[in-house]
Protein backbone atom coordinates (compact mmCIF):
# COMPACT_ATOMS: atom_id res chain seq x y z
CA UNK A 1 0.00 0.00 0.00
CA UNK A 2 1.36 3.38 -0.97
CA UNK A 3 -0.98 5.63 1.00
CA UNK A 4 -3.20 5.42 4.07
CA UNK A 5 -6.64 3.95 3.31
CA UNK A 6 -8.47 7.28 3.75
CA UNK A 7 -6.00 8.93 1.39
CA UNK A 8 -6.62 6.28 -1.27
CA UNK A 9 -10.39 6.71 -0.92
CA UNK A 10 -10.07 10.49 -1.23
CA UNK A 11 -7.81 10.14 -4.28
CA UNK A 12 -10.30 7.80 -5.95
CA UNK A 13 -13.04 10.32 -5.24
CA UNK A 14 -10.92 13.03 -6.88
CA UNK A 15 -10.49 10.81 -9.94
CA UNK A 16 -14.21 10.04 -10.06
CA UNK A 17 -15.07 13.72 -9.70
CA UNK A 18 -12.66 14.75 -12.47
CA UNK A 19 -13.90 11.93 -14.68
CA UNK A 20 -17.51 13.02 -14.23
CA UNK A 21 -16.62 15.49 -17.00
CA UNK A 22 -14.22 13.32 -19.01
CA UNK A 23 -14.48 13.08 -22.77
CA UNK A 24 -17.03 15.86 -23.06
CA UNK A 25 -19.61 14.26 -20.77
CA UNK A 26 -21.39 16.00 -17.89
CA UNK A 27 -21.96 13.58 -15.07
CA UNK A 28 -23.03 16.32 -12.68
CA UNK A 29 -25.76 17.91 -14.74
CA UNK A 30 -28.30 18.13 -11.93
CA UNK A 31 -28.66 18.06 -8.17
CA UNK A 32 -29.85 14.45 -8.51
CA UNK A 33 -26.61 13.57 -10.31
CA UNK A 34 -24.66 15.15 -7.45
CA UNK A 35 -26.76 13.19 -4.93
CA UNK A 36 -25.90 9.92 -6.72
CA UNK A 37 -22.21 10.85 -6.92
CA UNK A 38 -22.00 11.71 -3.22
CA UNK A 39 -23.85 8.53 -2.23
CA UNK A 40 -21.50 6.42 -4.35
CA UNK A 41 -18.48 8.14 -2.80
CA UNK A 42 -19.82 7.86 0.76
CA UNK A 43 -20.00 11.60 1.49
CA UNK A 44 -22.07 12.59 4.49
CA UNK A 45 -22.73 15.85 6.30
CA UNK A 46 -24.83 18.91 5.63
CA UNK A 47 -26.15 19.80 2.18
CA UNK A 48 -28.04 22.71 0.69
CA UNK A 49 -29.06 20.78 -2.45
CA UNK A 50 -29.29 23.98 -4.46
CA UNK A 51 -27.77 25.17 -7.73
CA UNK A 52 -25.02 27.11 -5.93
CA UNK A 53 -23.83 23.90 -4.28
CA UNK A 54 -23.82 22.09 -7.62
CA UNK A 55 -21.95 24.97 -9.29
CA UNK A 56 -19.35 25.04 -6.51
CA UNK A 57 -18.69 21.29 -6.87
CA UNK A 58 -18.32 21.70 -10.64
CA UNK A 59 -15.83 24.54 -10.04
CA UNK A 60 -13.90 22.32 -7.63
CA UNK A 61 -13.88 19.61 -10.29
CA UNK A 62 -12.30 22.06 -12.74
CA UNK A 63 -9.64 23.08 -10.20
CA UNK A 64 -8.80 19.45 -9.40
CA UNK A 65 -8.60 18.56 -13.11
CA UNK A 66 -6.07 21.36 -13.62
CA UNK A 67 -4.13 20.24 -10.55
CA UNK A 68 -4.10 16.61 -11.78
CA UNK A 69 -1.77 17.48 -14.65
CA UNK A 70 0.06 20.40 -13.00
CA UNK A 71 3.69 20.48 -12.02
CA UNK A 72 4.59 20.15 -8.35
CA UNK A 73 4.81 23.89 -7.68
CA UNK A 74 1.39 24.64 -9.16
CA UNK A 75 -0.10 21.63 -7.36
CA UNK A 76 1.25 22.87 -4.03
CA UNK A 77 -0.24 26.32 -4.63
CA UNK A 78 -3.66 24.82 -5.39
CA UNK A 79 -3.58 22.43 -2.41
CA UNK A 80 -2.61 25.25 -0.05
CA UNK A 81 -5.32 27.53 -1.46
CA UNK A 82 -7.99 24.82 -1.09
CA UNK A 83 -6.99 24.22 2.53
CA UNK A 84 -6.83 27.94 3.29
CA UNK A 85 -10.19 28.70 1.64
CA UNK A 86 -11.90 26.00 3.69
CA UNK A 87 -10.21 27.14 6.94
CA UNK A 88 -9.00 23.56 7.33
CA UNK A 89 -8.16 22.38 10.83
CA UNK A 90 -6.99 18.74 10.67
CA UNK A 91 -8.20 16.41 13.41
CA UNK A 92 -8.52 12.68 13.98
CA UNK A 93 -12.06 11.28 13.86
CA UNK A 94 -13.72 7.87 13.96
CA UNK A 95 -17.20 7.33 12.52
CA UNK A 96 -19.40 4.85 10.72
CA UNK A 97 -17.23 1.93 9.57
CA UNK A 98 -14.05 4.00 9.52
CA UNK A 99 -11.25 3.66 12.03
CA UNK A 100 -9.18 6.73 12.97
CA UNK A 101 -8.61 9.03 10.02
CA UNK A 102 -8.17 12.73 9.32
CA UNK A 103 -10.93 15.25 8.74
CA UNK A 104 -10.13 18.91 8.39
CA UNK A 105 -13.65 20.35 8.44
CA UNK A 106 -16.78 19.80 10.47
CA UNK A 107 -19.72 17.78 9.11
CA UNK A 108 -21.67 21.06 9.05
CA UNK A 109 -19.18 22.79 6.73
CA UNK A 110 -20.40 23.48 3.19
CA UNK A 111 -20.17 20.46 0.90
CA UNK A 112 -17.57 22.03 -1.37
CA UNK A 113 -15.36 22.84 1.63
CA UNK A 114 -15.55 19.24 2.83
CA UNK A 115 -14.86 17.87 -0.65
CA UNK A 116 -12.01 20.27 -1.42
CA UNK A 117 -10.38 19.69 1.96
CA UNK A 118 -10.51 15.91 1.61
CA UNK A 119 -9.01 16.20 -1.86
CA UNK A 120 -6.35 18.66 -0.74
CA UNK A 121 -5.34 16.51 2.25
CA UNK A 122 -4.97 13.45 0.02
CA UNK A 123 -3.09 15.38 -2.64
CA UNK A 124 -0.80 16.80 0.05
CA UNK A 125 0.17 13.20 0.89
CA UNK A 126 0.87 12.53 -2.79
CA UNK A 127 3.05 15.61 -3.10
CA UNK A 128 4.92 15.00 0.18
CA UNK A 129 5.54 11.39 -0.86
CA UNK A 130 6.95 12.52 -4.23
CA UNK A 131 4.32 10.33 -5.92
CA UNK A 132 2.77 12.81 -8.38
CA UNK A 133 3.76 10.50 -11.23
CA UNK A 134 0.90 8.25 -10.06
CA UNK A 135 -1.52 10.96 -11.25
CA UNK A 136 -1.92 10.45 -14.98
CA UNK A 137 -4.23 10.89 -17.93
CA UNK A 138 -5.58 7.91 -19.84
CA UNK A 139 -3.26 6.87 -22.68
CA UNK A 140 -6.12 6.04 -25.04
CA UNK A 141 -6.00 8.45 -27.97
CA UNK A 142 -9.66 9.40 -27.66
CA UNK A 143 -9.84 9.71 -23.86
CA UNK A 144 -8.90 12.51 -21.47
CA UNK A 145 -9.95 10.83 -18.21
CA UNK A 146 -7.81 10.97 -15.07
CA UNK A 147 -5.97 7.83 -13.99
CA UNK A 148 -4.74 7.07 -10.48
CA UNK A 149 -2.01 4.44 -10.58
CA UNK A 150 -1.77 2.68 -7.22
CA UNK A 151 -0.12 -0.43 -8.67
CA UNK A 152 3.20 -1.55 -7.24
CA UNK A 153 4.95 -1.48 -10.58
CA UNK A 154 3.34 1.80 -11.69
CA UNK A 155 1.94 0.18 -14.81
CA UNK A 156 -1.63 1.47 -14.98
CA UNK A 157 -2.08 3.28 -18.29
CA UNK A 158 -5.82 3.42 -18.92
CA UNK A 159 -8.82 4.85 -17.08
CA UNK A 160 -11.73 3.06 -15.48
CA UNK A 161 -14.42 5.17 -17.17
CA UNK A 162 -15.03 2.89 -20.12
CA UNK A 163 -13.24 0.19 -21.99
CA UNK A 164 -10.12 2.10 -23.04
CA UNK A 165 -7.70 -0.67 -22.04
CA UNK A 166 -9.74 -3.30 -23.87
CA UNK A 167 -9.95 -1.19 -27.03
CA UNK A 168 -6.18 -0.52 -26.96
CA UNK A 169 -5.38 -4.21 -26.47
CA UNK A 170 -7.72 -5.26 -29.28
CA UNK A 171 -6.20 -2.63 -31.60
CA UNK A 172 -2.67 -3.82 -30.76
CA UNK A 173 -3.70 -7.44 -31.36
CA UNK A 174 -5.23 -6.58 -34.72
CA UNK A 175 -2.12 -4.62 -35.70
CA UNK A 176 0.08 -7.61 -34.82
CA UNK A 177 -2.21 -9.93 -36.78
CA UNK A 178 -2.15 -7.61 -39.81
CA UNK A 179 1.65 -7.32 -39.65
CA UNK A 180 2.13 -11.09 -39.55
CA UNK A 181 -0.31 -11.69 -42.44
Amino acid sequence: MVFAPDTEVALRTVVNLINSAANGTEGLGSAADLDRFLAAEGFSGSRTRDQDELASVRQLRHQLAELWTADEGAAVETVNRLLRDASALPQLVKHDDWDWHLHATTPEAPLVDRMSTEAAMALADVIRGKEMDRMRTCEAEDCDAAVLDLSRNRSKRYCDTGNCANRAHVAAYRARQAASA
